[in-house]
């Protein structure tokens, strides 16, 4: 360059620049259409080789749980059927010590419940219909005087014998009676108790009870035409002739001693008689006269026997002795399992 020259003196002209600029731009442009369009640095090989992969979401339906089988019941358990026990024979609970099961052991025996099962519909209940009065009841009757009597007594109780004392005192005075039975074992005891008047045909009771821990009662009611409990069951209806468990054997006493030619061996005789829950007619079957080794001594007695006539009737004998004006000299009473009380006259006294 020249001295003197300005600075851009033989310089390309800017006409010159401008063709320069357009030409390098349109070569970059052709470059870069020849370039794929990514430019990841770590993807470019596997841009090149693999088509691009597109996913998408599917929402999942909702399911619906299977219902599940309904649960099989558990089956009923069927409940053991109530029967009623078959009784052993002679089967009865332990005694104890005192003898209170050989002074219990004349209670009156009810037959069993019926299984719940069983009671289906409630039947009211039948009152118990009395006998017509009996020639026996209308016959001439000879009743004893004041006397006291007493028997040794020995009793079965679940094949276990018991020994005790009975006293029966009879005292009359006038038109009324008064007739107490006491049977006991060491501390305890068992009262029977008839109180009533005398009358042309023989005893007429107005109370009779019993007592071992507490006393229950019947109380006949002429007047009302019925007999009345006081154990809470219905009543039973009153007819002449009536008599109680205790009163009985002196009404049996007095027919015989009042006409003894009638009573002859197979005849019978029937009362009506009440306990402490009922009444019903007792059948007595009259037998052979019977010689008796009693501890009073031997006595010739007149048997009477009362059979049962239902399952759980007791069974009743009584000995009447014609030389002490058919008193009863010996009772023995027989339940259906096979207990029993025996009675046997051991003394004769005043009252």
């Amino acid at each position: 360059m020249k001295h003197g020259a300005a600075p851009w003196a033989g310089a390309p002209s800017w006409r010159t620049f401008a063709v320069l600029t357009a030409l390098v731009i349109a070569i970059h442009a052709l470059i870069l259409q020849g370039q794929p369009a990514h430019w990841d640095l770590e993807g470019d090989a596997a841009a090149a080789n693999h088509r691009p992969f597109i996913t998408r979401t599917i929402a999942p339906s909702p399911v619906t749980p299977a219902a599940k089988p309904p649960a099989k019941p558990a089956p009923p358990i069927a409940p053991k059927p109530a029967g009623t026990p078959k009784p052993k024979p002679n089967q009865a609970a332990a005694p104890d010590s005192f003898g209170t099961t050989a002074i219990n052991s004349i209670a009156n025996q009810a037959p069993a419940e019926a299984p719940p099962e069983q009671a289906v519909a409630q039947v009211p209940a039948v009152e118990p219909t009395p006998p017509a009065p009996s020639p026996a009841a209308a016959a001439e009757v000879s009743i004893a005087d004041s006397v006291r009597l007493e028997y040794d007594v020995t009793a079965l109780s679940g094949n276990r014998p018991w020994y005790a004392t009975g006293k029966l005192s009879w005292q009359r005075e006038g038109d009324n009676y008064n007739a107490k039975m006491v049977v006991s074992a060491l501390f305890r005891s068992r009262t029977w108790h008839s109180l009533g008047r005398v009358t042309p045909q023989g005893l007429a009771p107005e109370r009779y009870s019993e007592k071992y821990r507490s006393e229950q009662a019947a109380h006949f009611q002429p007047d009302k035409g019925k007999i009345t409990f006081s154990a809470d069951t219905p009543d039973a209806p009153w007819v002449e002739g009536a008599q109680d468990r205790l009163s009985v054997f002196f009404q049996l006493a007095s027919l015989l001693a009042g006409n003894p030619a009638k009573f002859r061996p197979d005849s019978t005789l029937a009362l009506y008689t009440a306990g402490l829950r009922e009444a019903e007619t007792w059948i007595f079957m009259v037998t052979a006269e019977e010689t008796l080794a009693l501890p009073a001594g031997e006595l010739a007695a007149l048997k009477l026997t009362r059979r049962p006539r239902q399952e759980f009737d007791q069974k009743v004998e009584a000995w009447f002795a014609p030389s002490l004006g058919y008193l009863p000299v010996r009772i023995k009473i027989t339940y259906q399992n096979g207990d029993f009380l025996d009675q046997q006259l051991s003394t004769v006294a005043q009252p």
